[in-house]
């Protein structure tokens, strides 16, 4: 009975049968074939061998490719085989040899590739492969009869490779992008490459090409893609270098210089033209209307370019298969055309960047319901722009609308839409989205596949939105930056996402982070929360981070040690920045396991010392904390670690300054001693400055050979002797700072060489002689933008976060605001205007100051300094000078402040200087000058009687003493005698002061009288006083010092 019913089902289901036996059938075969063959095993490992011979790889290279005969070498990593014949037909061998040095270069014996008689698909990209070895090549790459697709670029070959390649028969595809091959073509170079005449597709980017090669590549008889993007092919494009390319249907031309008007006239033939890319170039004018004929157009790049004018209505309009258009980064401006409706199959439109204006309402937006990417950024749109405008755009996957135009408002509220899109990127940052309540958008609650959220800087207010992450589970990019969030910032709790970047800098939040932050966000990449006012410990699960490359945690109050799972676990970390907050302990203990662009942590209350092991970093701040110790040798020696800016000013480092090269370096405001080194590097350095330590002795001269140094400041030391004349070499040098020293001697002439200096501080020294007139060669001030070092001082850059949509034209863009800089932020304080400010970027590029006070200087201020026209500052007080105030101040135009106070300066104040109308300050007081002060008009009327107190002979307002007063007339006889019958304790205060005042004169010439004579006597007369001033000087310095010291402490 049971075998019935068994015979009775099978015979039911004998269709089914029939199917699985030919499946197991045709398994077999495929099982019996897809062996590979033994030949090909056999070159795959001597392949092998040679690779492994041309490489420094630490890890194992290809270990799945093993010399045993029960592998299966079809199923080796990097390879694939046929699956009916079991051949390879495909090998994948790139970035094999990426962990050798970038000069490093080798050659590739293309006879190993001879056993694949299969092989059509070739990637040997990224090897730094220079070329074939042998002298058999071409006989050896012809012999590969089925190679069809090549990929040998990010290479070092030149254009000898294209003899080689001629020899491949039926190659369809070929990269040579990113290697070493320049100029033009030459004629047995240009046969080798018409051979290639099965050839449809060629990649030849980043090289250096100039335009000639356009020509050489109509020889290729079916070509239709075509990349010469990043060459240097530069000037306009004419008839003769494009007309053989006319049957391209790809073309992109994208960063070569190209200039001219667009060439659209000489492609009007392109009739299969359906990809062009001609950003990054410096094309002019307007755009032709020739572009009507390239009707097959479906892809258009004209971006950052030099074009303007309105668009070409009438042509632009009638590209009906237009689906993607990107004008950004032009000067186009008017409205957009009406007509553009008609493009029916636009997908992709980017203006930004442009000056676009009118009112968006009445733009053709709402017709381009087939819009998935929109890009409206930085326009002069005016007006109202609701989002009711894409009601019907139900296949919109971007919005960008990034603004810095306060005439535009945007308002996503609107009660009487319903977005039928689902979004994947919304991208609305600076836009002041719903004025002026500042709410959230709420059309964001009905978003569930957004992948990329930034709407910074909008003054949006409420509480963390943690709907956002609940509703989108597959969101990698938040920027909620500079608005105003505040409360508890709680993420999701429930599990674990996927969120590659978070930032929530610059708000109001506040409180202290989960506890198991680190597990919610495991693949989080870049974390920013600085500028809130989050408060405690870091949670150790921070360490579960393990992709964290940028974490930024500075203005906050957080406190505490930082965890060791922090610094020993997250080793993708780039950039680390602490500062400014409250951490103390350790940080670099024997946990420290990070390799970092940016370690930042300074102004906290670390302690502890440097390791002695180099830290594999680039830049290093840890300025005012609490670090003490030696400074290691590694801190100057970036030639082995690369170490490139250090600033550990503001600590308690002691000992001596290492022997090292250097690039910029900040020890301010320790306690370093002993001599300056001489083997001490600064041929490469950007930045020196050593201020407030307690270093000696002279300047060595072996430390001025550098071509590069910028700033020099070693203020409030106990240098000595005098200014090196070898100082000349510091010929780009804009900042000289060597107040608070011992140095004496002469000002040497050789700082008349240093023609861009434009602050020069040279006070509280011993400095004596005269002021070089020279000085007038110096700029002080007189720089253009182009040379301003400060403004652009940037570390370096890290790429940001690509933008998650791919189109026709296959750019790779980055979200604005994501991409890194990070700066180099020299600071300098010193002393003007009785103030003393901290001057970065912009404003020190600006600045320009010269300051020769508490010095001896002696003899007349050289007239010439009058040609300082740019200058801001200038305080010469507390000298010997003498002679008149040179007339030509006047014409130091941009001057803000002038000290000339404390010498013994004569003659009249010239009345011409109450045309410095930017003059804040102005002091001579304690002089010999006489005459009536200028006119209290302009900025004149703003300076009191103690600008010129202490000169007597001075007269006239603001000064009590008037220039109209004459002396009175001698007593007259009677009054004499009256005075007489007067008692005999009254004195004649008149006739008192005249003997006193006439002794004191005889008293005076008889010691000058004696000292004339007796040169002995007078030297040690004047070192007697001398020695009396100084030591009463620098015993109430010390004293302060002292003081200050132990208050700090």
């Amino acid at each position: 009975m049971k075998l019935g019913v068994s015979l009775s089902y099978l015979s039911m289901e004998w269709p089914l049968v029939k199917f699985l036996l030919w499946a197991l059938l045709l398994f077999v075969q495929i099982h019996e074939h897809i062996a590979c063959i033994e030949v090909e095993r056999m070159g795959l490992l001597e392949l092998k061998s040679f690779l492994k011979s041309k490489t420094n790889r630490t890890e194992p290279l290809l270990p799945t490719w093993v010399n045993d005969t029960k592998s299966e070498c079809c199923s080796w990593e990097q390879v694939r085989c046929n699956t009916t014949t079991g051949h390879v037909i495909k090998l994948m061998l790139s970035s094999i040899n990426q962990e050798q040095n970038y000069e490093d270069t080798w050659y590739m014996n293309v006879s190993l590739f001879q056993p694949f008689k299969e092989l059509k698909n070739l990637d040997l990209s990224n090897n730094k492969i220079a070329g074939w070895l042998g002298n058999e090549e071409s006989n050896c790459l012809s012999k590969m009869s089925k190679l069809a697709h090549l990929n040998l670029s990010w290479n070092n070959f030149d254009k000898e490779i294209l003899r080689i390649l001629g020899a491949l028969p039926v190659l369809k595809s070929l990269d040579l992008s990113n290697n070493q091959m320049e100029g033009p073509l030459l004629s047995h170079e240009s046969r080798f490459l018409s051979k290639m005449s099965k050839l449809t597709h060629l990649n030849l980017s980043s090289n250096q090409f100039d335009k000639e090669i356009l020509r050489s590549l109509g020889d290729l008889p079916v070509l239709q893609s075509l990349d010469l993007s990043y060459n240097y092919i530069k000037a306009p494009l004419s008839s003769h270098e494009v007309v053989n390319l006319n049957n391209l249907e790809v073309l992109i031309l994208k960063g070569n210089g190209l200039n001219g008007s667009p060439p659209f006239k000489d492609m009007a033939n392109f009739s299969n033209l359906k990809i062009l890319d001609l950003s990054e170039n410096s094309f002019i004018g307007s755009i032709p209307p020739y572009i009507g004929a390239l009707s097959s157009l479906k892809a258009i790049s004209l971006h950052s370019n030099r074009l303007n004018g309105t668009l070409a209505i009438r042509e632009m309009c009638a590209l009906k298969k237009l689906e993607e258009l990107d004008l950004s980064g032009n000067n186009f401006e008017g409205i957009l055309p009406p007509c553009l409706t008609n493009l029916t199959s636009l997908r992709l439109l980017d203006i930004s960047y442009n000056r676009f204006s009118g009112n968006l309402s009445l733009s053709p937006i709402a017709s381009w319901t087939s819009l998935e990417y929109i890009d409206l950024s930085y326009n002069l749109f005016e007006g109202l722009f609701s989002f009711s405008l894409f009601a019907n755009h139900s296949k919109l996957k971007v919005i960008q609308l990034f603004s810095d135009n306060n005439k535009l408002d945007i308002k996503t509220e609107n009660p009487s839409w319903d977005p039928s899109f689902q979004l994947k990127v919304l991208l609305l940052s600076n836009c002041s989205l719903n004025k002026p309540t500042g709410n959230i958008p709420k059309f964001l609650f009905d978003q569930h596949e957004l992948e990329v959220i930034d709407i910074s800087h909008n003054k949006l207010n409420g509480s963390f939105p943690i709907w956002l992450l609940e509703n989108n589970t597959r969101l990698q990019l938040l920027s909620l930056r500079s608005n105003s969030f505040a409360g508890q910032f709680h993420l999701p709790t429930y599990r674990s996402m996927d969120l590659r970047w978070l930032d929530v800098s610059d708000n109001n939040l506040d409180g202290r982070l989960q506890e198991n932050i680190g597990k919610i966000i495991p693949k989080l990449e870049y974390l920013n929360l600085s500028r809130n006012y989050f408060e405690g410990d870091l949670p150790s699960s921070i360490g579960d981070m393990s992709n964290l490359e940028k974490l930024d945690l500075s203005f906050n109050n957080f406190s505490g040690e930082v965890p060791m799972e922090l610094v020993a676990n997250c080793t993708h970390l780039g950039i680390l920045r602490l500062s400014n907050n409250y951490f103390h302990g350790e940080i670099f203990s024997k946990n420290f396991n990070l390799s970092l662009n940016s370690l930042e942590l300074n102004n906290n209350y670390f302690t502890g010392t440097l390791p002695v092991a180099p830290l594999r970093v680039m830049f290093l701040d840890i300025s005012n904390n609490h670090m003490s110790g030696i400074i290691p040798v590694w801190i100057v020696n970036n030639n082995t670690i690369n170490l490139w800016n250090v600033d550990l000013s503001n600590n308690i480092f002691e000992g001596n300054i290492p022997c090292g090269l250097i690039s910029t370096l900040n020890l301010s405001y320790n306690l370093l001693s002993g001599l300056l080194p001489s083997c001490l590097n600064l041929e490469n350095a950007r930045h020196l400055l050593l201020r407030g330590n307690n270093l000696t002795g002279s300047l060595p001269k072996a430390i001025f050979i550098s071509s590069y140094i910028v700033t020099f400041d070693i203020r409030d030391n106990s240098f000595s002797g005098n200014i090196p004349e070898e100082i000349y070499g510091l010929s780009e040098l804009r900042v000289l700072l060597l107040s608070g020293n011992q140095f004496s001697g002469t000002i040497p002439k050789q700082l008349c060489w240093l023609k861009k200096i434009s602050i020069m501080d040279l006070s509280r020294n011993f400095f004596s002689g005269t002021i070089p007139y020279c000085f007038y060669n110096i700029t002080f001030g007189k720089v253009v933008a182009s040379e301003f070092v400060y403004i652009m001082n940037s570390f370096g850059w890290v790429p940001g976060f690509s933008l998650p949509y791919k189109s026709l034209l296959n750019e790779d863009s980055q979200i604005e605001g994501t991409d890194f800089y990070f700066h180099v932020p020299v600071e300098i304080e010193f002393l003007t205007k009785y103030r003393s400010n901290l001057y970065r970027g912009l404003v020190l590029d600006m600045m320009s100051t010269l300051d020769l006070s508490f010095n001896k200087l002696t003899g007349e201020i050289p007239p010439d300094l009058g040609q300082l026209s740019s200058i801001f500052a200038v305080n010469l007080s507390y000298n010997q000078l003498n002679g008149p105030i040179p007339k030509t101040f006047s014409n130091l135009t941009q001057l803000e402040s002038l000290d000339l106070s404390h010498n013994n300066l004569n003659g009249e104040i010239p009345s011409e200087l109450t045309d410095l109308t930017f003059l804040e300050v102005f002091t001579v007081d304690h002089n010999n000058l006489s005459g009536k002060v200028p006119d209290m008009k302009k900025q004149f009327s703003t300076f009191g009687e103690s600008s010129y107190e202490g000169n007597p002979f001075l007269c006239g307002a603001p000064l009590k003493k008037s220039c109209t007063d004459t002396n009175e007339s001698p007593p007259s006889s009677q009054k004499s005698s009256e005075a007489n019958d007067g008692r005999w304790y009254e004195v004649d205060l008149l006739a008192f002061f005249t003997s006193f005042l006439v002794s004191c004169i005889i008293f005076f010439l008889g010691v000058v009288s004696v000292l004339y004579i007796n040169p002995h006597w007078r030297q040690r007369c004047f070192n007697l006083v001398e020695d009396r001033m100084y030591w009463c000087y620098f015993f109430a310095l010390n004293t302060l010092k002292e003081l200050s010291s132990r208050m700090c402490h």
